[in-house]
């Protein structure tokens, strides 16, 4: 069950992730190469999990600045 590979999950920081203003994003590989992402203010509450396919296409959006605004 996701709930409990979430709750076992090696959570890392973000390293594009804000410094020390506490607007910190957690992420963590899962099973079947999907990645977690959660708030690290609410480590408690809810987490995204996005499949493989997923996670490299937001990957390659960030490198490509995609984001930026």
């Amino acid at each position: 069950m996701i709930e409990n590979e979430l709750a076992t999950a090696a959570w890392r920081k973000a390293t594009a992730s804000g410094g020390t203003g506490g607007d910190c994003v957690e992420v963590a590989p899962l099973s079947q190469g999907r990645v977690a992402v959660r708030d690290s203010k609410d480590r408690s509450g809810p987490a995204l999990v996005f499949t493989a396919s997923e996670w490299a296409a937001f990957s390659d959006g960030i490198s490509k600045g995609e984001f930026n605004f």
